[in-house]
């Protein structure tokens, strides 16, 4: 994969629809991040899983999994080590705001 910058977002190199998609994308990251980031500091010292982030947004998982690697990436959010589960019932990471 590509590395995350703020000005252009990862994609799987040699991968032309890989790239396209994250070219559709870069109009809309930085809102649906902030969305993300958002919903993660609102769910207060419980944090948040992806899914439950997808769910309250009404997002889809590529695209929400995706911006939540990003905060991780930036700092903005951190992986607690606790995990919840989804709504398909498996192992989720749960993410909280940095301080």
């Amino acid at each position: 994969m590509s590395p995350y910058t703020p000005q252009r977002l990862p994609f799987v190199r040699g991968s032309e629809t890989s790239e396209r998609a994250a070219e559709s994308m870069e109009a809309h990251a930085d809102t649906l991040r902030g969305r993300c980031m958002t919903c993660i500091r609102d769910a207060g010292a419980s944090g948040a899983t992806c899914d439950e982030v997808e769910e309250a947004l009404g997002g889809v998982h590529q695209s929400i999994s995706a911006r939540i690697r990003e905060l991780v990436q930036l700092r903005l959010i951190y992986d607690t080590g606790l995990t919840r589960l989804t709504r398909s019932g498996r192992d989720a990471r749960v993410y909280a705001v940095v301080d």
